[in-house]
């Protein structure tokens, strides 16, 4: 009977441990690659992010973060192959701003953006940049717009697709300066620069990482920030605002994952990325992206998002456009 007793107990404690215990897969994340999607073409300003906080999570972590480009439909294809990902924290989704304004452009989304991921980690905030041919003939935002009025329907801007924060600076300072322009969208502004620099398309509103890129080599040449005041990693560069009053569109990037990611591994990733973000090299690279680093918590992240995604359906439905 003591034996009985004794086997009976250990059996419980067992079971009792078993239950108490933290959940392996949180407690050992991560132990295998984990791969992180984003929408746009490699080269792009998000892919050059994307590449510098994954190698440094790599690193940090023990295990390779694998940065996948699922390119087209202004980053939806990503983010709907992030959302059906098991929510295990294997898969995440690069967050832009696309993702906020995809939610009221586009008609037919299988997805709720807000609705069907959990926010992880912000990144950084940065803003676009205003770059033309160096053959198109005007030298500064209002010259453009003069430029503009005199040649309506004879200029066309590039951007990396529909519902991009590159697509809808244009569609923004097409409304604020009644000029009419026609939209050419890629997949992706690397590959959209070799038609701007060629002048088969004029201009582009471009993130300032991939598009100081191209100025600094005298491939295209700056006209304006869309932050509401200039930005500090290019003072000479004017704000757009100071010509067009009122004219903004600053961006954002960040982590998310499929609704139902486990906490602990969220507070994994939020915490590594937060520490990233106080690495002096890594806020170096950064800043030579253009970007400024933004850490916060997964709540405030999510409450960025929302917002993001409320001004941009003012945006969209004041612009007057869609996709279908």
């Amino acid at each position: 009977m003591l034996r009985i007793l004794r086997h009976g107990v250990f059996g419980l404690a067992v079971l009792l441990g078993l239950f108490s215990a933290t959940p392996p897969a949180a407690a050992a994340y991560p132990d295998r690659p984990v791969h992180w999607l984003i929408g746009f073409s490699p080269g792009g300003p998000v892919d050059i992010v994307a590449r510098i906080m994954a190698q440094w999570l790599s690193e940090r972590l023990g295990q390779q973060f694998i940065v996948e480009n699922r390119t087209g439909s202004g980053g939806n294809i990503a983010a709907a192959a992030a959302i059906n990902a098991p929510p295990d924290g294997y898969t995440l989704l690069f967050v832009a701003p696309n993702n906020a304004i995809s939610t009221s452009l586009y008609k037919k989304l299988p997805f709720d953006f807000l609705r069907d991921t959990t926010p992880v980690a912000s990144i950084m905030q940065l803003t676009n940049m205003l770059v033309v041919s160096n053959s198109f003939p005007p030298k500064s935002v209002q010259e453009f717009i003069d430029y503009c009025k005199a040649n309506p329907g004879k200029i066309s801007y590039a951007s990396s697709g529909n519902g991009t924060s590159v697509h809808m600076s244009a569609e923004l300072f097409k409304v604020m300066t009644k000029c009419d322009m026609l939209h050419v969208p890629y997949r992706g502004s690397a590959v959209a620069f070799p038609d701007i620099i060629s002048n088969k398309v004029q201009l582009i509103f471009d993130n300032l990482p991939s598009a100081m890129e191209q100025v600094k080599g005298g491939n295209v040449r700056a006209l304006g920030v869309t932050s509401p005041q200039r930005w500090p990693s290019v003072p000479d560069v004017p704000a757009i605002a100071e010509t067009v009053p009122g004219f903004e569109s600053v961006g954002f990037y960040g982590i998310s994952a499929p609704k139902g990611t486990p906490p602990e591994v969220i507070e994994i990733l939020n915490k590594a990325v937060g520490e990233a973000l106080k690495d002096p090299k890594l806020v170096a690279k950064l800043a030579e992206t253009g970007g400024i680093p933004k850490p916060m918590t997964p709540a405030e992240f999510g409450k960025l998002v929302a917002d993001e995604t409320a001004k941009w359906r003012k945006v969209v439905e004041f612009a007057g456009v869609s996709v279908d």
